[in-house]
Protein backbone atom coordinates (compact mmCIF):
# COMPACT_ATOMS: atom_id res chain seq x y z
CA UNK A 1 0.00 0.00 0.00
CA UNK A 2 1.43 3.36 -0.94
CA UNK A 3 1.31 6.31 1.36
CA UNK A 4 -0.42 9.43 0.15
CA UNK A 5 1.63 12.56 0.25
CA UNK A 6 0.16 15.50 2.15
CA UNK A 7 -0.92 18.36 -0.09
CA UNK A 8 1.84 20.79 -0.87
CA UNK A 9 1.58 24.03 1.01
CA UNK A 10 1.08 27.10 -1.11
CA UNK A 11 1.78 30.60 -0.09
CA UNK A 12 -0.65 33.38 -0.86
CA UNK A 13 1.81 34.60 -3.49
CA UNK A 14 1.47 31.27 -5.32
CA UNK A 15 -2.29 31.63 -5.53
CA UNK A 16 -2.56 35.26 -6.59
CA UNK A 17 -0.94 37.07 -9.49
CA UNK A 18 1.82 39.48 -8.68
CA UNK A 19 1.00 43.14 -8.26
CA UNK A 20 2.61 43.86 -11.64
CA UNK A 21 0.54 41.19 -13.39
CA UNK A 22 -2.65 42.37 -11.68
CA UNK A 23 -1.97 45.98 -12.70
CA UNK A 24 -1.23 44.94 -16.27
CA UNK A 25 -4.42 42.87 -16.39
CA UNK A 26 -6.37 45.90 -15.16
CA UNK A 27 -4.80 48.01 -17.92
CA UNK A 28 -5.75 45.39 -20.53
CA UNK A 29 -9.32 45.32 -19.25
CA UNK A 30 -9.52 49.11 -19.25
CA UNK A 31 -8.25 49.43 -22.81
CA UNK A 32 -10.59 46.66 -23.96
CA UNK A 33 -13.50 48.50 -22.35
CA UNK A 34 -12.54 51.70 -24.13
CA UNK A 35 -12.35 49.89 -27.46
CA UNK A 36 -15.68 48.15 -26.87
CA UNK A 37 -17.33 51.50 -26.13
CA UNK A 38 -15.74 53.05 -29.22
CA UNK A 39 -17.03 50.20 -31.37
CA UNK A 40 -20.54 50.57 -29.94
CA UNK A 41 -20.49 54.29 -30.69
CA UNK A 42 -19.26 53.71 -34.26
CA UNK A 43 -21.98 51.11 -34.82
CA UNK A 44 -24.53 53.67 -33.58
CA UNK A 45 -23.32 56.09 -36.24
CA UNK A 46 -21.31 58.32 -33.92
CA UNK A 47 -17.84 59.64 -34.59
CA UNK A 48 -15.16 58.64 -32.12
CA UNK A 49 -11.81 60.18 -31.30
CA UNK A 50 -9.12 57.52 -31.17
CA UNK A 51 -6.22 59.85 -30.47
CA UNK A 52 -4.12 58.52 -27.63
CA UNK A 53 -5.08 54.87 -27.96
CA UNK A 54 -1.78 54.16 -29.69
CA UNK A 55 0.08 55.56 -26.67
CA UNK A 56 -2.02 53.45 -24.31
CA UNK A 57 -1.29 50.35 -26.39
CA UNK A 58 2.44 51.19 -26.38
CA UNK A 59 2.42 51.58 -22.59
CA UNK A 60 0.64 48.27 -22.25
CA UNK A 61 3.19 46.53 -24.48
CA UNK A 62 6.02 48.04 -22.43
CA UNK A 63 4.39 46.84 -19.20
CA UNK A 64 4.05 43.30 -20.54
CA UNK A 65 7.66 43.32 -21.75
CA UNK A 66 8.87 44.38 -18.28
CA UNK A 67 7.11 41.59 -16.40
CA UNK A 68 9.55 39.27 -14.65
CA UNK A 69 10.24 35.81 -16.05
CA UNK A 70 7.27 34.10 -17.63
CA UNK A 71 4.70 35.84 -15.41
CA UNK A 72 3.12 37.39 -18.49
CA UNK A 73 1.91 33.96 -19.62
CA UNK A 74 -1.24 34.37 -17.54
CA UNK A 75 -2.14 37.42 -19.65
CA UNK A 76 -2.27 35.62 -22.98
CA UNK A 77 -6.03 35.05 -23.09
CA UNK A 78 -6.71 38.66 -22.08
CA UNK A 79 -4.31 39.93 -24.73
CA UNK A 80 -5.99 37.73 -27.35
CA UNK A 81 -9.34 39.21 -26.34
CA UNK A 82 -7.89 42.71 -26.65
CA UNK A 83 -6.58 41.89 -30.12
CA UNK A 84 -10.01 40.63 -31.16
CA UNK A 85 -11.62 43.85 -29.93
CA UNK A 86 -9.09 45.91 -31.92
CA UNK A 87 -9.91 43.86 -35.01
CA UNK A 88 -13.66 44.25 -34.44
CA UNK A 89 -13.32 48.02 -34.07
CA UNK A 90 -11.17 48.32 -37.18
CA UNK A 91 -13.81 46.52 -39.25
CA UNK A 92 -16.47 49.00 -38.07
CA UNK A 93 -14.51 52.17 -38.78
CA UNK A 94 -15.42 54.08 -41.93
CA UNK A 95 -12.83 54.48 -44.66
CA UNK A 96 -10.83 57.71 -44.28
Amino acid sequence: MSKRQPPAEHSLADLQPSLEVAATLAAIDSLQGTLTMARALVLAGRQVELTGLDREAARLCAAVACLPGDSGQVLISSLVGLTREIDALSVCLPEP
